[in-house]
């Protein structure tokens, strides 16, 4: 006898990237930071205490949030430390979307905004993106005539890598009746000279939440931690009540603050990983897989036209590369590549000049 909830039965899960099976793999397929963390960080590990593993932690991440806060200029009431960046998307539905109202989505995107929605018994708006992956102009107006609580907008976008401006973010709050949760996994990687910044639409508008997580540009991926920043009011509700007691450790706490007072490291490993993005992305052009602009860590390439997108993906796997495939069109005909080292980005590019060449 199944004792779950009839939409929990009914739903599919999120299926992750496929790990590696031995330590000679190269992972590209997760979006993973290729560099390490800070030394800080390792540093903080060093003095993990017995007393620190005993006792609860700070229940409201204090410190963490107050540096957070400092960095981006914004009041420690303007932050909420998460679990990772899914928990504030978890903490998001559950806080503003009444159970069975809808949730709206850009398509494609991140594949875990249906099934947390899924889980809330919420049906999905769903609005196509352009065929650039633009974000089309009747996006709020859809949200709205759904009666649309919450907007869940990844920028840069995944899986294209594509950004939007501040203005457009700004245009679209502007004209939501609800929230907009701005999921910024990648904005450490956008290129400097696009001087793209979303923070300061926080003082013109009151419904956007900003999602940061430092499992990309502080390479903290395994750590699983994560803020949201918003306005006091939309902060409130998910720090006060909605959030889980103690939902970030100890240790992470003291690691995750490390990671964000060490800016120097962390700009090096984002810079490193520019560099390499528009080598890789040059190289793949003269290969004939045409990639798209990204500000992001990754590139969605596609593929030559006598190849098959699942059938390259499936032979780099057999030679040791894991890149992401997405069977669903308009991706089917393309690959998502995140961007690993000089020495594993050398290794694909040379795999895929084989496969590609006549």
């Amino acid at each position: 006898m199944s004792y779950e909830r009839a939409n929990i039965r009914r739903m599919q899960g999120y299926t992750p990237g496929k790990q590696p099976q031995n330590a000679d793999t190269i992972k590209l397929n997760t979006n993973e930071n290729p560099y390490a963390p800070s030394p800080q960080v390792f540093e903080v590990l060093r003095h993990i205490g017995p007393d620190m593993l005993r006792r609860y932690p700070e229940p409201l991440a204090t410190e963490f949030r107050s540096e957070a806060a400092r960095l981006h200029g914004v009041k420690p009431e303007q932050i909420v430390a998460v679990n990772g960046g899914d928990e504030l998307l978890r903490l998001a539905l559950t806080t503003f979307v009444e159970p069975g109202q809808p949730i709206g989505v850009l398509s494609p995107s991140y594949s875990l905004y249906p099934v947390l929605a899924a889980i809330q018994d919420s049906p999905v708006i769903s609005v196509t993106a352009g065929a650039d992956y633009s974000l089309p102009s009747e996006l709020a107006a859809r949200m709205n005539a759904a009666a649309v609580n919450l907007t869940l907008l990844v920028n840069p976008h995944a899986p294209s890598g594509r950004l939007e401006t501040r203005e457009t973010i700004s245009g679209i709050a502007r004209e939501l009746k609800g929230v907009l949760l701005v999921d910024e996994a990648y904005v450490d990687f956008v290129a400097p000279d696009r001087r793209h910044n979303l923070l300061p639409l926080l003082e013109e508008h009151d419904n956007i939440l900003l999602l940061r997580t430092l499992s990309k540009g502080y390479s903290l991926a395994g750590l699983r931690y994560g803020y949201g920043i918003g306005s006091e009011g939309l902060i409130a509700p998910l720090l006060g009540k909605t959030r889980d007691s103690y939902n970030v450790d100890a240790i992470a706490q003291r690691v995750a603050t490390a990671a964000l007072r060490d800016q120097a490291h962390a700009r090096l490993s984002w810079e490193r990983v520019r560099n390499e993005r528009t080598r890789v992305r040059r190289a793949l052009a003269a290969l004939g897989f045409a990639a798209l602009d990204s500000q992001t860590n990754f590139l969605l390439a596609s593929v030559p036209e006598q190849l098959r997108a699942a059938e390259v993906q499936r032979e780099l796997e057999a030679r040791g590369i894991l890149v992401r495939y997405f069977a669903e069109p308009p991706l089917d005909r393309s690959l998502r590549i995140t961007i690993g080292t000089p020495e594993e980005n050398d290794r694909l590019l040379r795999e895929l000049a084989q496969l590609s060449a006549p």
